[in-house]
């Protein structure tokens, strides 16, 4: 099958209440690791194996994600604008990226559920399967891998699932003597979804384009209850980006020129 004709939504139209200092006037998926959105690095970890249709679901402050889109050239290039035509030439094109990106706005007070229902009914067009993620986390998890996962049991979804991590720390002692801190160990036993879905065209049935209807409630639950969930879990690299601190982690990873999501997967692993 080829991987570049699955669409892939992103869901990138929530408030960003608990990340408030980085998103009063623009959305959560637009804010930076590094010197690009985290919607950008959603999106190359996609490319990196081959996806190339993006469906990005907007919401609050829609228009800043479309003007990215919009000038993504220009912001990633230099350019010489004729003021008397307004023709523009770039010189250079400094981005290799080769995406299909549809921008849908689906309402600003619209639940995930909905946000997706409503993007499918226009843009889902005649794939049989299609991805879906949220705007704020990141993985080094095999996307293709997962994917072929999906298409090889037959059922209508696949969620990654991951460790869950403790929101404390957890203190290492012995003889009653703290010998190490861990700041944010794995539940190994615990597991949590990891927002990285494949769903056949079947789902849509599930869906609907009520502006109230969450997806993690009635159409996951549901989908659950007909036992056609499937789970990949991945023991790897996973974070999602909700609080200043968490940002703050991403751009220590970023900057250290590993970041976890942009390598390529290893041979064999």
């Amino acid at each position: 099958m080829d991987i570049s004709s699955v669409p892939v939504f992103i869901l990138a139209g929530g408030f960003g209440t608990r990340l408030r200092e980085q998103t009063e006037f623009r959305p959560k998926p637009m804010v930076e690791v590094g010197n690009h959105p985290i919607l950008w690095h959603i999106m190359s970890r996609y490319g990196l194996f081959g996806f190339k249709k993006f469906v990005i679901c907007t919401g609050f402050k829609s228009e800043v994600i479309k003007d990215y889109f919009l000038n993504y050239h220009a912001l990633n290039s230099d350019f010489t604008v004729d003021l008397t035509t307004n023709a523009i030439r770039y010189h250079g094109i400094h981005h290799n990226e080769r995406w299909e990106v549809t921008v849908a706005y689906t309402g600003n007070d619209t639940m995930t559920g909905g946000r997706v229902g409503r993007a499918a009914e226009r843009y889902l067009g005649n794939a049989e399967h299609f991805a879906l993620t949220y705007g704020d986390g990141l993985t080094d998890v095999d996307l293709r891998r997962e994917f072929e996962f999906h298409v090889a049991h037959k059922k209508i979804g696949t969620m990654l699932a991951v460790n869950a991590h403790s929101r404390f720390g957890e203190i290492i002692a012995e003889d009653n003597t703290i010998t190490r801190f861990n700041e944010k160990p794995d539940l190994p036993h615990s597991l949590i979804n990891g927002g990285y879905f494949f769903f056949r065209r079947d789902f849509t049935r599930y869906l609907s384009t009520e502006g109230s209807l969450i997806l993690e409630r009635a159409p996951l639950t549901r989908l659950a209850a007909d036992r056609q969930l499937q789970v990949y879990r991945h023991g790897g690299f996973w974070a999602c980006m909700d609080s200043q601190r968490e940002k703050e982690y991403l751009d220590e990873l970023w900057k250290s020129g590993k970041a976890p999501w942009l390598q390529e997967p290893k041979p064999g692993a």
